[in-house]
């Protein structure tokens, strides 16, 4: 991770690409979101969805995934190059959190994170305040989920 001084506005992050399969939309969806539509490939298909889609709290999962993985894979590239990484978060939550389309079995989602806003912490002085919009966008260029997340991002250290 960046330190909050170097971060830019703007700036967009790929965080990566995840393929939405049958077997994995029912598992998370027995699991934690059992509606029909996502778990019965016969109660979807009757349904306004008209096929087996994966739950939005799957499509939120996999992003958080997907950005830990690329924060990790980010610090420790800084890391073999000698450099110093920052801490962050917590976050402070979610906010505008729009499913926009149904993710269905086949779909591949390609996510990113845009920088939209940082300002000093007015709490914690060693912190500053990220603001980003996450979104996920399929095979076909359809935007299927959007949201804005504030999280902490440690300061540069002062010398």
């Amino acid at each position: 991770m960046k330190y909050f001084e170097d971060i830019e506005i703007g700036a967009v992050l790929m965080t990566g690409t995840h393929a939405f399969s049958a077997d994995k939309i029912k598992s998370f969806a027995t699991r934690f979101d059992p509606q029909l539509f996502h778990v019965d490939e016969e109660e979807a298909a009757r349904s306004h969805f008209g096929a087996l889609c994966a739950s939005g709290w799957h499509t939120a999962a996999v992003w958080m995934r997907l950005m830990i993985d690329h924060r990790r894979r980010e610090s420790e590239a800084a890391r073999a190059r000698g450099e110093p990484v920052a801490g962050s978060g917590p976050a402070l939550g979610l906010r505008e959190l729009k499913w926009l389309r149904p993710v269905y079995v086949g779909d591949t989602i390609a996510y990113k994170i845009e920088i939209m806003e940082t300002r000093v912490s007015a709490s914690r002085p060693g912190r500053g305040l990220l603001t980003v919009r996450s979104t996920g966008v399929n095979q076909n260029g359809d935007m299927v989920i959007s949201f804005v997340s504030t999280s902490f991002v440690e300061r540069r250290p002062q010398k």
